[in-house]
């Protein structure tokens, strides 16, 4: 997780795709990490751009071989996912 918070959602500049609760799962089994993700809305231009990020800041990491990440839109993002440090930041507090 502490790899993916270094990947800032290029749309809101100073949250991680960590923060806006945009990571559903981390699957690791071995040297293979599966990571599935959403992103704000459906049809969301960065998605894949956010997607690609995220599959290298994991394969960076000591002991992962290979990175898949998935962008899912069930369950659909809502606010609350978001950490309390970003709701401040958006306004949401």
């Amino acid at each position: 997780m502490a790899a993916l918070g270094t990947v800032n959602d290029p749309e809101i500049p100073g949250l991680s795709i960590v923060d806006l609760g945009l990571i559903y799962d981390v699957a690791i089994d071995g040297g293979q990490v599966a990571v599935t993700m959403t992103v704000t809305a459906p049809g969301c231009p960065m998605g894949q751009f956010m997607a690609n990020m995220a599959k290298q800041e994991v394969e960076k990491l000591e002991g992962v071989e290979e990175a898949n990440v998935t962008v899912v839109f069930e369950p659909p993002w809502t606010p609350e996912r978001m950490s309390e440090e970003a709701k401040k930041k958006l306004g949401f507090e």
